[in-house]
C-alpha cells in the first residue's frame, strides 16, 4: 500500500503556493506509506536552453562548493580535450571552452539542483567522474525531484517543499513491498527529461520486462519494479510515442495490480489496471486538476466542493495537457 498525489495548476495565480497546497496532500497519506517520501516539482525558472539536475548528497555535511569546483574543472577539461582533438583547434579555443562552463548549484536541504547549459548527453558522465556517490534523481527544463527515507512531514520539511512555487507537483508515500527501503528506491522515478512516475501496487512480471529492456540497452539504477515501468515509458516516448500511447503499452506489457501517475513538462496522466483495485480519485476545477489515492488528500484544496470528482475507470488513460 502506497499513497499517490498529483496537482496540476491551471490558474497561474495559484502557482506561488504550489508547495503549500501539495505538502498537506502528501502528509495526509503518510499512513499509506511510512517508509519513504518523494515529490517532483515542475517550474520554469532557468534560462532558455538550461537544464536542471536534481542531485542527492551522500552526507548531510557534503561539500557542495568543492563539488561544483570539481565539476566545472571536469567539464572544462572535457571541453578542452574535445576542442584540442578537433581539426584546427587552437590552445586559445580550448582555454575559452574550459573557462566558459556555466553552472550553478541551488541548495535544498542536504541536496542541490545543478543548473547548467550542459546537456544530458554529457552531464551524467561528468557527475560520475566528479563524485560517483552523488546521485542523480531527475533532470529537465522544469522538474526538480526531492526524495528521502522517512515520513512525509519530515521529508517535505527537510527540503522546504512547502515554500516551492510551480505549476505541477506529484508526490508519493511508500510502503516497501518489492525492494529495499532506501532513498534510491523511493518514488518518483524520473528517468528521462522532465518525465516522472509514481506507482501504487505491484507488477507480477516486471522481471521479464526488465530483462527485455536490458537486452535493448536500457540501464537500471535499482531493482524496484516501479523503475521498470518508468524506463519502459521513457523508452516508448524516446521511440516517438506520446504519453498516452506509452501508457497503452504499459497496459499490454505489464501484469499486476497498479495505479500510475505519470507526468512530463506539459502532460499529466493517470492509468489503472483492469481490476482497478488500487484506489485513485480525481478532482477537476477551472483552477486545477488534482488526484490522490484517497479523497481526504483533496478535501482541503480551494474550491474542491465545486469540483468534478470521479474515480478513473479500469484500463482507461486520462491525460491532461497544456
Amino acid at each position: 500500500m502506497c499513497g499517490i498525489i498529483g496537482l496540476r495548476l491551471k490558474n497561474p495565480e495559484l502557482r506561488p503556493i504550489l508547495g503549500q497546497l501539495a505538502v498537506p496532500m502528501v502528509d495526509v497519506l503518510a499512513s499509506r506509506g511510512p517508509d519513504s517520501t518523494g515529490v517532483a516539482i515542475y517550474r520554469h525558472d532557468v534560462p532558455p536552453g538550461a537544464m536542471k539536475y536534481s542531485l542527492s548528497a551522500p552526507a548531510d555535511d557534503y561539500d557542495w562548493d568543492g563539488y561544483l569546483t570539481a565539476l566545472q574543472a571536469a567539464a572544462g577539461a572535457s571541453a578542452g580535450a574535445a576542442a584540442g582533438a578537433s581539426a584546427g583547434a587552437s590552445a586559445g579555443a580550448a582555454g575559452r571552452a574550459a573557462g566558459g562552463v556555466s553552472a550553478e548549484l541551488r541548495r535544498k536541504g542536504r541536496d542541490a539542483v545543478l543548473v547548467t547549459s550542459l546537456g544530458p548527453e554529457r552531464v551524467p558522465g561528468l557527475l560520475a567522474e566528479t563524485d560517483p556517490a552523488v546521485r542523480l534523481f531527475g533532470y529537465g527544463a522544469a522538474i526538480e525531484v526531492y526524495k528521502d527515507v522517512g515520513p512525509a512531514a519530515e521529508v517535505c520539511a527537510r527540503y522546504g517543499v512547502a515554500g516551492m512555487a510551480g505549476y505541477q507537483a506529484i508526490g508519493h508515500t511508500r510502503m516497501a513491498t518489492e525492494s529495499a527501503v532506501t532513498t534510491e528506491h523511493s518514488h518518483p522515478f524520473a528517468v528521462a527529461a522532465d518525465l516522472a512516475l509514481v506507482h501504487n501496487g505491484s507488477f507480477s512480471n516486471y522481471a521479464s520486462v526488465r530483462r527485455d529492456l536490458a537486452d535493448q540497452g536500457v540501464r537500471f539504477d535499482t531493482d524496484n519494479d516501479s523503475e521498470v515501468a518508468a524506463r519502459y515509458v521513457a523508452r516508448e516516448m524516446d521511440a516517438g510515442a506520446d504519453l498516452a500511447d506509452a501508457l497503452r503499452g504499459v497496459l499490454k506489457a505489464f501484469d499486476g495490480f497498479f495505479t500510475l501517475l505519470v507526468t512530463t513538462e506539459r502532460s499529466f496522466a493517470v492509468v489503472r489496471d483492469s481490476f482497478a483495485c488500487k484506489p485513485m480519485v480525481v478532482a477537476e476545477t477551472p483552477d486545477y486538476i488534482a488526484v490522490a489515492s484517497e479523497y481526504v488528500a483533496l478535501a482541503d484544496l480551494p474550491g474542491v466542493e465545486k469540483a468534478k470528482v470521479f474515480e478513473p475507470m479500469p484500463e482507461e488513460i486520462y491525460t491532461w495537457q497544456e
